[in-house]
């Protein structure tokens, strides 16, 4: 292109804004963020190439209209991010962004709703988990520390078990579970009473954590088909499994004495870990919780040592 041929092709702002629809002084800030290049004039005024400077600018207002921001654009249009890319991130910070909103909106419909002798209470306990996703991750916490020294990687499908997503679009009952199990595993002694329920007593004495850990889940899961099929507890393989586990962890052999020592200070029938489990099963449906089975393995062993 010759340089007559070009500056015939130059268009100013004015036109520029014409043919794109936008507004000079948005123009202006797209040139001041260097969304758009211009040309100077012989009298310092900004030019444009019409044909380029007007699609460019119509992609910008078509990408603009979908929430993007001006950094992802810049991306597009420098090369170093596709039109399909940068789509499917702001995708997905909207989907984030709803259900975000629908569980604030659950909330404000659960202090609504509460009697009115109640909605302090409520407000109280709505307000330390007003996003689904921060509780969640509180109780991942809570379980991480209160399985250490397990190492995460091994907690995670415990977690993953254990610890109820946020639902997408929570109804009021599922935001007051969710904050009620937030309150509980913040309060101070909980961490204490569910590491007593699953190391037992004196855990210091446990030469073989990550062994009884692992025994721990395998047996878990020979435990709930029992439940599921209204087995009541009772002595047999899977206490000798439970109370084996234990024994071998430390050292030591089952024992009538072993048997009772396990049950010294048990924590199983704390009203505060019971409520932590109705409300984990209340969140994840029909699936047994760990906490039940945890509990069947209780019952029985203590109707061993009667």
């Amino acid at each position: 292109m010759t340089d007559d041929t070009q500056a015939h092709s130059l268009v100013g702002i004015g036109e520029l804004a014409r043919r794109t629809g936008l507004a000079v002084r948005t123009i202006r800030f797209y040139c001041d963020e260097g969304i758009l290049e211009p040309h100077r004039s012989a009298g310092g005024h900004r030019m444009f190439d019409g044909d380029a400077a007007t699609e460019r600018l119509l992609l910008v207002r078509r990408l603009r209209a979908f929430g993007l921001g001006l950094g992802s654009i810049a991306d597009v249009l420098h090369g170093k991010r596709s039109v399909d890319e940068v789509i499917a991130a702001e995708s997905a910070r909207v989907a984030i962004e709803l259900k975000s909103l629908a569980w604030r909106r659950a909330s404000l419909r659960a202090v609504e709703t509460a009697p009115p002798t109640q909605r302090t209470e409520r407000l109280v306990l709505l307000a330390a988990a007003q996003d689904g996703g921060a509780a969640h991750d509180c109780l991942a916490q809570f379980w991480r520390r209160a399985l250490a020294p397990i190492a995460r990687s091994e907690v995670d499908l415990w977690v993953y078990w254990n610890v109820p997503e946020p639902p997408d679009a929570p109804s009021v009952d599922d935001v007051v579970a969710y904050a009620e199990l937030t309150e509980l595993a913040t309060e101070p002694a909980m961490n204490s009473l569910v590491r007593q329920q699953f190391w037992r007593q004196q855990p210091e004495l446990i030469r073989d954590r990550r062994g009884l850990y692992a025994e721990m889940g395998n047996l878990m899961t020979d435990v709930v088909p029992l439940i599921s099929q209204d087995v009541r507890p009772r002595r047999g393989r899977e206490l000798d499994r439970f109370v084996n586990a234990h024994a071998d962890a430390r050292g030591e052999r089952d024992s009538p004495r072993f048997r009772e020592r396990l049950l010294l200070d048990a924590t199983d029938t704390d009203r505060r870990i019971h409520r932590y489990w109705a409300l984990t099963a209340q969140l994840i449906g029909s699936r047994i919780t760990v906490g039940r089975a945890h509990h069947w393995l209780y019952e029985a062993l203590a109707q061993s040592t009667k």
